[in-house]
């Protein structure tokens, strides 16, 4: 029986549609941007009691959810923040990757804010994308 499965997929697969999809791969390589090379922010993560989920991502605006975790009703909010990439480095014989960074506690106001309200954060992922 796997004999036969494994005819079929060859049967489908031809000479042309290897070379497209070798074509394909090339071209996604070659259109890599430069803000490819680094490593994204985290979809979902933990921090301090609170879980953090990305809703939207519109450029380099992002609208997570925070949840409170050590409530059994836990109260939800909204963190808008502006992206910002780091470059690698070497630490020790270490290398850490470049990557997209969360804003530190001393950025919040210039590079995130938490609003309680789901439409004010959006209003405000708006305003980042317009430039104000």
């Amino acid at each position: 029986m796997s004999g036969a499965s494994t005819i079929k997929r060859a049967v489908g697969c031809s000479r042309r549609s290897a070379r497209i999809s070798a074509q394909k791969a090339r071209a996604t390589a070659d259109a890599r941007t430069e803000k490819s090379h680094y490593k994204p922010l985290a979809k979902e993560f933990r921090r301090d009691g609170f879980t953090y989920r990305q809703i939207t991502r519109e450029g380099d605006g992002v609208v997570y959810v925070q949840t409170w975790n050590r409530c059994c009703d836990p109260a939800v909010c909204f963190e808008v923040i502006r992206v910002r990439r780091r470059d690698g480095f070497q630490i020790g014989s270490r290398f850490v990757a470049p990557a997209e960074v969360y804003p530190r506690s001393e950025q919040w106001g210039e590079l995130g804010w938490t609003f309680c309200d789901k439409d004010a954060a959006f209003a405000k992922l708006r305003a980042l994308r317009s430039g104000l």
